[in-house]
């Protein structure tokens, strides 16, 4: 119909950038990987493909994808008509560029929440231990499913980078001023969005590195904790093993108080070493 080559599925999923930008007699061929999820909530990965001439966008999709229904019925709703093929090319970018945006708000404002339950909520001691390890391994899968959407945010953003930037050197003679400035805009957007997703992927480090951290020292007080009782109980359990022994002449046997004599050496054996404990700040 329109007399364009349209690329194929496979050249538009390649990783090469030779692969997926392409021009052929003035008519730019451009693929892009997106990321979406459904409303359903399931993973939707596919590319898309753009060709674009001087009068012309052809558009190559293999699902749904909400940016364009969106610019779709903005040309409806306003009644007007794009000027060029060039303009709808830039506003479906600006349209794909302003969803990940968002998609990386999201992912900071989830990060946000865990970081303030994570470093700014009272210790778990106690019985408690147990139930505060499982609240942080949910978090740290939490904390992953973030780390994936940022990553999958990042391949989608350095799509649409390449393309923006393929189409803005290829297209300078194709546009008026304003067009330009809105290759530029889409351009700065891009570049900041960016250095967004790469602070983002340091914070999702620095949380499961903390989450992680913070397992082994829960981890650590549940074995400093046996550890003591171990060490308490050996003391009075000499003792008792010593008075245990019915050796013939030992003269605690015929001692009208030498049970409770026992009794309280047995018990003052398990609270001295409590006691140091606790002044070396064991516990």
């Amino acid at each position: 119909m329109t007399g364009l080559g349209l690329p194929s599925r496979d050249s538009l999923s390649e990783i090469e950038s030779s692969s997926r930008l392409r021009v052929h007699e003035g008519v730019l061929s451009m693929g892009i990987s997106m990321v979406s999820h459904d409303d359903a909530g399931s993973l939707q990965i596919s590319p898309i493909g753009f060709v674009l001439s001087r009068d012309r966008l052809v558009t190559i999709r293999f699902g749904t994808w909400h940016a364009f229904d969106v610019v779709a019925e903005s040309f409806d709703e306003t009644r007007t008509t794009p000027t060029s093929s060039l303009e709808v090319f830039i506003d479906l970018c600006d349209e794909i560029i302003s969803r990940l945006a968002d998609s990386l708000e999201h992912a900071a404002t989830e990060l946000r929440k865990i970081s303030v339950a994570t470093f700014h909520a009272p210790d778990e001691k106690g019985g408690k231990v147990v139930r505060s390890n499982r609240i942080i391994r949910a978090k740290l899968r939490h904390i992953g499913r973030l780390g994936d959407r940022i990553s999958e945010s990042r391949d989608a953003l350095l799509g649409v980078g390449r393309a923006v930037n393929f189409a803005c050197e290829l297209t300078k003679d194709w546009s008026d001023d304003r067009l330009g400035a809105r290759m530029k805009s889409l351009q700065q957007d891009v570049a900041s969005l960016d250095d967004y997703q790469v602070h983002l992927s340091d914070k999702v480090q620095f949380l499961l590195d903390a989450m992680v951290g913070l397992i082994g020292i829960a981890q650590n007080d549940v074995f400093k904790v046996l550890t003591i009782v171990s060490i308490v109980g050996i003391p009075p359990t000499l003792i008792a093993g010593i008075y245990g022994m019915n050796f013939k002449n030992m003269p605690e046997y015929n001692w009208a108080l030498g049970y409770p004599y026992g009794l309280a050496v047995i018990a003052l054996s398990a609270i001295l070493p409590l006691g140091w404990f606790k002044w070396r700040g064991w516990f």
